[in-house]
Order: C-alpha cells, then structure tokens, then sequence
C-alpha cells in the first residue's frame, strides 16, 4: 500500500499540505481579484470564474516544474494566450489577468504571504483609482465611427473628401470590404465632427454622393487596448 501511495503521489517532495495551503491561498486571492475587478466595471461572468481560478492555475503550474520560473512561467503564459486569442480583451482585464498570474507564481514558489501582500496593494490600487475617476470610461461625442454602403462602380478614393472638409476637421478611412457578392463596397471611417448640430445634413450630402445607400454613424468609444 504505502507503494502504491508514492507512486500514486509521484516523485516529489511535497506533501498533501504542502500541495493544498498554496492552492486554496490562490483561490481566495482569485476571488478577492475577481470581486475587485468587478467594482464599478463592466464585466462577463466567465471573465469573473476564469479569474478567480487563473492564480491557483498558475500556482499549481509552478509547483509541478518544481520552481522552475522559466518553464512555469512559459506555460502560464500559454494558458493566457487563451482570453487574448479568443476575444478582445480591455486594458483592464489583461492588467487583472497579469495580476492574477503574478499571484500565483509567488503562491506556488512559497511566498504566500508576499502573494497576499501584493493582491492587497494592487486591489487597493483599483479601487482607489476607480474611486478617484481615473479609470472612468471617456467618450468624445464629436468623434464618430462613420460606416457608408456604395455601389461597386463607385471609386470611394476621395469620394467624400469635400463633403468631409465641410463638416469635419478630421477624417480617415479605417477598412473597405465587399458586399451582397461584390455588388457594393462598405467602408468605416474615423471623422470628428466639426458640431453635432449639422449632423443629418452631413448624412443627407453622403446619401446623395453614395445612391442612398446605406449609412450609419455612432459615437466612436475612446479605446481601452489594442486588439489582440
């Protein structure tokens, strides 16, 4: 019996409690992390879950390479690789997600207490910038994300520009693709507005330009992250 134990346990040093006191750190230090996160932000609930298990994740990884921080460090960050490649991610969540991570290597190398120590600052960090509107989100309402539908006869290159001179002091074409088998071009341009107040005469003037084909404008949200 005692065989089968160790070779059930595996060559290794470490005992039963050894394994589990870092492990449930980490889970507690994921869910602090992952209540914070959620204090005056916006949020999935898988967001939330898959934060509050990354640091014990995390944490388990480096105990299994046996502190190697090299080769823990670069599976981690594979498991990371997850959230980015599967959606876009703010500045937030990967700061939070970095976070987590960092708890769990100090969790798994031993340094509970240094782990504890650091979710403390971070989260109070957080809060208090959260608290003093500095993580608030920022709009431009003169800034538009402008989308115009034209025929495929239609050269969009400079189509527009005296009807954007009119009524923007700013103007660029962000993308261009096909439509409906090709039969129409769908361009999405970044413009600012010189007011608000002109704002269906400068559609009317595009309509005219582009057959009355479809156009639709919003404010254009300030962005948190790069896309991933």
């Amino acid at each position: 019996m005692p065989d089968i134990y160790k070779y059930l346990m595996g060559n290794t040093e470490i005992t039963m409690t050894a394994f589990l006191v870092p492990v449930i750190s980490s889970l507690i230090m994921g869910l602090l992390l992952s209540l914070i996160h959620k204090f005056r932000n916006r949020y999935t609930g898988s967001f939330a879950v898959t934060l509050a298990i990354l640091p014990a994740v995390v944490c388990t990884v480096i105990m299994a390479v046996n502190g190697n921080i090299g080769a823990g460090v670069a599976v981690a960050g594979a498991f990371s690789l997850v959230r980015f490649r599967s959606a876009p991610g703010n500045a937030r969540e990967i700061g939070t997600l970095f976070t987590a991570m960092a708890a769990g290597l100090l969790a798994g190398m031993g340094y509970i207490i240094y782990a504890f120590t650091f979710v403390a600052i971070i989260g109070a960090a957080i809060i208090l910038y959260s608290i003093s509107g500095l993580a608030d989100h920022k709009e431009d309402p003169l800034r538009r994300s402008l989308r115009i539908t034209i025929p495929e006869d239609l050269d969009y290159t400079g189509v527009f520009d005296e009807i954007f001179d009119e009524f923007t002091t700013d103007h660029k074409l962000i993308s261009s693709k096909t439509a409906n088998m090709g039969s129409m071009f769908r361009l999405t341009y970044e413009v600012m507005l010189r007011s608000v107040k002109p704002e269906k005469e400068f559609i009317d003037k595009l309509r005219v330009r582009n057959g009355n084909l479809e156009i639709s404008m919003s404010v254009l949200e300030s962005r948190e992250a790069p896309e991933l």
